[in-house]
């Protein structure tokens, strides 16, 4: 499949037009993005630059002093396998760990974070945290659906899971043998990145092609999971995407994801199948609990994501 570095028209809403006479236009900029595109990138997000700043200087830091060492072990056998013939596709040239935000935060049991990082971290998730349920409104607005629908579509019984995956893609002198992570769409709901504004390699597949997603200073990269498109009926879509290794730089990522609650129960917006047109009239999609999914998915992850819902519907189907 072909790559291409044209960026021209990538969605990018400038959220302050949505407080202006603008706000039709930015509107649909939004629509077009999440049925088109999969992905937008929000500037003007109300999260404060100096905050932003000082998230990814501590990343930074705390990658090249705990990290980097063991990461440093990976790559010396990730690239004499390659070298050697050995096929290293199946892995991932990434140093990362997992914060968990809600329901409940795993933060003060992290090894190696220091005081400081955490509560800089803890202030970044609530601000992330805020931008997603102000986002998911938007989207119920885009679509037609009341206020609160999607927020309560994730709830389940004790509200959404929330957490933020931190990432560092270092410098790869082979970028031909092995990807940054492996293409893949996103399980959960609704995905924030915080991305390097300097170091590129994050792409998503469109019409056929790899399209990048361009770095911009300051900017929160937007894009929907499986369960959006689930819950729209296929309205929006969750697109493949990956990142590339490069031989300089070292790319940074914080992406937050706001998923549904384990034991929610997910489907097609009964709005949204209702007002389907007559040839995809009904449900397009299946009837299940996210944590069903989630089992599935974390052993097809890299697969497409097509699979993954018809084996929902076949495990409904015979029950």
């Amino acid at each position: 499949m072909a790559a291409t570095s044209s960026t021209l028209s990538f969605p990018v809403i400038n959220m302050e037009k949505l407080q202006t006479e603008e706000k039709p236009a930015a509107m649909e900029v939004i629509r077009d993005a999440c049925e088109n595109w999969g992905f937008f990138e929000l500037l003007n997000h109300g999260i404060s630059h100096e905050l932003m700043d000082e998230v990814e200087r501590l990343t930074k830091a705390h990658y090249a002093s705990c990290r980097e060492p063991k990461f440093q072990e990976f790559a010396a056998r990730t690239l004499e396998a390659g070298e050697k013939g050995a096929d290293v596709k199946d892995v991932d040239w990434e140093s990362t760990f997992f914060v968990r935000h809600l329901p409940a935060s795993n933060i003060a049991d992290l090894p190696d974070l220091d005081d400081h990082y955490r509560q800089v971290m803890k202030q970044f998730a609530s601000e992330i945290q805020k931008l997603s349920e102000k986002l998911l409104d938007l989207l119920c607005e885009n679509l037609g659906l009341e206020q609160g629908y999607l927020k309560q579509a994730f709830a389940g019984s004790n509200g959404p899971t929330f957490g933020t995956k931190v990432s560092a893609y270092p410098p790869c002198p082979r970028p031909d043998l092995v990807d940054g992570l492996r293409a893949h769409t996103d399980a959960g709901g609704i995905i924030l990145l915080f991305q390097d504004d300097q170091v590129s390699g994050l792409q998503l597949q469109k019409d056929g092609e790899w399209v990048d997603v361009p770095p911009v200073r300051h900017a929160i990269v937007v894009n929907i999971g499986d369960q959006l498109e689930v819950i729209t009926n296929g309205r929006y879509k969750s697109v493949m995407h990956r990142v590339l290794t490069r031989p300089d730089g070292n790319r940074m990522s914080i992406a937050s994801f706001y998923n549904p609650g384990a034991d929610a129960v997910i489907f097609p917006a009964p709005a949204l199948v209702a007002a389907a047109d007559e040839e995809r009239a009904g449900a397009a999609y299946p009837r299940f609990v996210f944590e069903d999914y989630m089992n599935l998915y974390v052993r097809h992850k890299f697969e497409a994501k097509e699979p993954r819902f018809e084996a929902m519907k076949s495990a409904i189907a015979t029950a």
